[in-house]
């Protein structure tokens, strides 16, 4: 299904959720014939969880919220015990740290495929005997949402830990298109997401007028090519392109290039999935933190855009104007649009508020289903192991 999952209907819900889970057991398959599928086989990095632990938390939540019809994500919230003896004890994201996750006594593989499967029959019956009111499919959409969220956080995993993807994420070449600059006029735009228009992420709430000042802005991401002439130049290597912050984090990792690339005489090499290839030119720059992305537009006299104008473009439907290959980063930091309040999903969005940038359109990991010119994602600034770039804007 490639239409938004957002108003999806039973129907269609049925068809996005069996596909979700079946990617997922996919990618899960991956890791098992790179033998990642055992805890103790996975690095503890603060950047990935064991495939493992997630492939059971993904199940858990669709039971969690469907299956046991817990209101909010409290620890108590549930009306009905988990199909797992321990599965609270195991998967809940809020209650069981990031570290201790590489500690549990967690079912084999095979065991947890069966709850997967079980989880998701069950769920499957239930939606036939659902309303079409978008309350009654909230819990179904929301689960939808969140696994196709860790499908892309198992793809980068994949790039992190040098495992090969199936064939749709390793061949992935995004086509060349003309550069360029595109003026938009300006203007008031309404941010956000309406109500009574099908799901929405509780930090889309609510719509809200919002003027934005006449701008110039890319039509294309940066590529390889333009940042190369940047790390050429030294940029990595003159801090007067660095904020304080990107001055600290490139002492911390003592870059000199992009994560994954590495130089070979004149030629330069990226690695991608755990394959060493040459990097092209004309493709968007990926794997660069918030703080490369600052230091590349100080050294091109160029900024970030914000949040509202990267939405005001895309909204405005120039043709021009290519999105979806990658994340892009915003000059915006991730804060909570006027009258915010959680949703169920307590832990979505307000923890991060502050100390996470926001980021704007999709990746080429990124089910087409979820792609919205509304969907605000977040990360730290110094995340560089999502698949994210970025484009410029005219002082």
């Amino acid at each position: 299904m490639n239409a938004s999952f957002r108003n999806a209907q039973p129907h269609e819900l049925a068809g996005a959720l069996q596909d979700a889970r079946d990617y997922t057991l996919a990618l899960f398959d991956c890791f098992a014939a790179a033998e990642l599928d055992q805890v103790h086989n996975v690095p503890i990095l603060a950047i990935v969880n064991p495939p493992l632990w997630e492939l059971g938390h993904i199940a858990w939540f669709a039971e969690w919220y469907i299956l046991r019809e817990a209101e909010s994500s409290a620890p108590d919230a549930a009306k009905f015990p988990c199909l797992l003896t321990k599965g609270d004890d195991w998967f809940d994201s809020n209650t069981v740290p990031h570290r201790a996750r590489w500690n549990l006594d967690l079912p084999g593989s095979g065991a947890l495929k069966t709850y997967c499967r079980e989880v998701l029959d069950r769920a499957l019956d239930r939606l036939t005997k659902a309303g079409n009111e978008d309350v009654s499919l909230y819990p179904y959409r929301l689960a939808l949402a969140h696994e196709d969220m860790h499908g892309e956080a198992f793809a980068y995993t994949m790039q992190t830990l040098g495992v090969t993807p199936p064939q749709a994420l390793s061949g992935h070449q995004p086509k060349p298109w003309a550069q360029g600059e595109i003026r938009f006029a300006g203007g008031t735009i309404e941010l956000g997401s309406q109500p009574g228009r099908g799901f929405v992420f509780d930090n889309e709430k609510w719509a809200h007028a919002l003027y934005v000042p006449p701008f110039l802005m890319d039509s294309t991401l940066v590529t390889n090519e333009q940042f190369t002439d940047f790390v050429e130049d030294g940029g990595y290597q003159d801090l007067q392109w660095w904020t304080g912050a990107g001055r600290a984090w490139l002492r911390q990792h003592e870059k000199n290039a992009p994560k994954n690339w590495y130089r070979d005489g004149k030629n330069w090499f990226c690695v991608r999935f755990g394959r060493r290839l040459m990097l092209q030119p004309r493709e968007p720059v990926r794997h660069v933190s918030l703080f490369e992305a600052q230091a590349y537009c100080m050294w091109a006299g160029r900024r970030l855009p914000t949040e509202a104008e990267w939405e005001f473009a895309c909204m405005s439907g120039h043709p021009a104007l290519r999105w979806g290959d990658l994340w892009e980063w915003t000059c915006s930091p991730f804060e909570p649009y006027p009258g915010f309040s959680p949703d169920a999903y307590r832990e979505y969005s307000q923890p991060w508020f502050s100390t996470h940038q926001a980021l704007r359109g999709a990746s080429f990991a990124t089910k087409a289903r979820m792609r919205s010119p509304k969907f605000r994602n977040f990360y730290l600034p110094e995340r560089n192991d999502i698949f994210v770039g970025f484009r410029t804007c005219a002082l």
